[in-house]
């Protein structure tokens, strides 16, 4: 019995030196939301080399690992970090650079707003963001006399929220060559009494947008650091950029490299000839921070500025059906060159007619059940039978519930009644594949996640509004909404063995906020704050 006990003795000394497994960074005493295939909950895991190494209790992970660092999260919840599934992670940089004309309520408002930006920004054009005619009390487009009168030698062009449609002055029509109305595929140029009133609607803001220099060096690295640093802010660890021209690629791949640039990016090529020869002939880009696999389509405008093809014309403007921006044979020829090469094509699709025109041209390509993986962005309008030709395909519905509270105060007057219903239809879209990725499609709307998490799960404004949800039957559940920031994203990006989740041999990217987002009140909810995300196990963040 001695000789047992001495025996046992001498195994436990030996069990209690065993030497604890290195890691470089545990983890412990938090409500983590692993986001796996059982939404398990943890309270501790460790980290080495960027990737997570184990996960468990706090007492199981102390006690297997030891770490060059030890963060005691204080029962605060953390989430794998989020993805933006829909968003223009350039273009949000580029908008940083320009007057911020978001929230304002007249047009007078937009003008005083420009003159005190034009002092400190007094060279080259004049560029804003962010007005909605909708927002203010006459609802109507500006027109640019004031504009023109303003800045008589500096052209001026401010785009709308969604940016389907801007309005110049007389100088940057000048810039442009342009001297009056002109015809267009997908476009249109609004008059009045036969004389331009500077509004441009899609395509026709291609002709004075075009005229505008490019960021150099400096300006573009600024664009993409101050980006990161505001995504960064809001628990954001991988973005998806939707339209960049092959340059702007490569920018990206030369900065990731040098280590100026550490945010993970999903990007898609915009619909252009030579982006297509060019990652045709490269092929597919794959690192850690970088993918590159898919082309980003238009195939039409914003329901806010009209643009969007509707089957049937705008109930508060009979005249107007919307339009495609370009012709359905273009469509057909992109979706069959795309296919050809095994690349993932991505189409913004709006309206009910968009939607129908390239969900059946997505179904005779793809010939049913597949595993490509193919995107309609938004999927705004649906109509009630074509709902079904996403999962007769696999079609992925990307969509961005702020959409939804943002146009809810409207877009019953611009659709009527009945074909509202069949909007913003992120469950019935849910039911689908089972799974939909969600994102924001910022700078077009506010840049924070949890305004996506609160905006699908509950569907109303900050004050309330409406009492009950904007049409309730189509919100997400929590974990529905948590999975399409997070692993449905990563999965819309074929890269859900890698990141989305946390879970053992996968990076380690994550948040950690002040909230549990998924027990806590929907008003909490929107008082949520980060407080410290990591990329890569490196933290890139913390609340000040």
């Amino acid at each position: 019995m001695k000789s047992f006990l001495f025996v046992l003795s001498l195994a436990l000394f030996f069990s209690s030196c065993r030497k604890k497994e290195q890691a470089d960074l545990i983890i412990y005493n938090a409500i983590i939301y692993t986001v796996n295939d059982q939404f398990e909950k943890v309270e501790a895991f460790a980290v080495k080399d960027g990737k997570i190494l184990g996960l468990g209790s706090s007492k199981e992970i102390q006690s297997k690992y030891e770490a060059k660092e030890e963060v005691n999260a204080d029962g605060k919840s953390v989430y794998p970090g989020f993805i933006d599934a829909h968003a223009h992670f350039f273009g949000y940089g580029q908008s940083l650079q320009t007057a911020d004309l978001r929230d304002t309520r007249s047009w007078e408002e937009i003008l005083e707003r420009l003159k005190a930006f034009a002092k400190t920004h007094p060279d080259g054009w004049l560029i804003g963001n962010g007005w909605d005619q909708n927002d203010w009390e006459n609802k109507a487009f500006p027109t640019n006399e004031k504009l023109t009168e303003l800045f008589p030698n500096r052209p001026v062009l401010l785009n709308r929220v969604d940016g389907h449609a801007a309005v110049v002055n007389q100088k940057a029509f000048d810039e442009a060559g342009i001297k009056g109305e002109q015809k267009l595929v997908g476009g249109d140029m609004l008059s009045a009494n036969g004389k331009l009133t500077g509004v441009l609607i899609d395509n026709a803001v291609g002709l004075v947008d075009s005229k505008i220099p490019s960021p150099d060096e400096k300006l573009a690295t600024k664009i993409l650091t101050d980006a990161q640093a505001n995504c960064f802010a809001a628990g954001l660890t991988t973005i998806d950029d939707c339209g960049l021209p092959f340059q702007a690629v490569d920018f990206i791949e030369k900065m990731q490299k040098d280590g100026k640039l550490k945010m993970r990016l999903y990007v898609m090529l915009s619909d252009a000839e030579q982006n297509y020869d060019y990652l045709f002939k490269r092929g597919a880009i794959k690192t850690d921070r970088l993918n590159v696999r898919s082309f980003k389509v238009y195939a039409d405008g914003a329901l806010g500025s009209r643009g969007a093809c509707l089957l049937h014309p705008y109930s508060d403007m009979p005249a107007k059906s919307g339009f495609l921006l370009s012709n359905r044979k273009h469509f057909e020829e992109v979706a069959g060159k795309i296919a050809a090469h095994n690349f993932q094509m991505c189409t913004h699709a709006i309206g009910d007619s968009a939607n129908r025109v390239m969900l059946n041209i997505y179904n005779k390509v793809l010939k049913g059940k597949n595993d490509k993986r193919w995107r309609i962005e938004h999927a705004q309008v649906v109509n009630s039978n074509d709902f079904a030709l996403f999962g007769k395909a696999n079609i992925i519905p990307s969509v961005q519930p702020t959409h939804a509270t943002s146009d809810m105060y409207w877009a019953g007057e611009r659709l009527g009644p009945e074909r509202v219903k069949d909007a913003y239809a992120y469950k019935q879209l849910l039911k689908q594949n089972g799974w939909i990725p969600l994102g924001t499609d910022f700078p077009v709307e506010n840049i924070n996640p949890l305004l996506t998490f609160y905006a699908a799960t509950v569907r109303d404004d900050a004050k309330g509004f409406p009492k009950g949800g904007f049409q309730i039957e189509n919100a997400l559940t929590p974990e529905e909404a948590l999975r399409g920031m997070t692993i449905w994203a990563a999965k819309a990006n074929f890269e859900e063995k890698e990141k989305g989740s946390l879970e053992k041999g996968k990076f380690a990217d994550f948040v950690i906020l002040d909230h549990d987002i998924l027990k806590s009140t929907p008003q909490n909810r929107l008082k949520t704050k980060v407080l410290k995300t990591y990329l890569n196990g490196e933290k890139v963040y913390e609340a000040k």
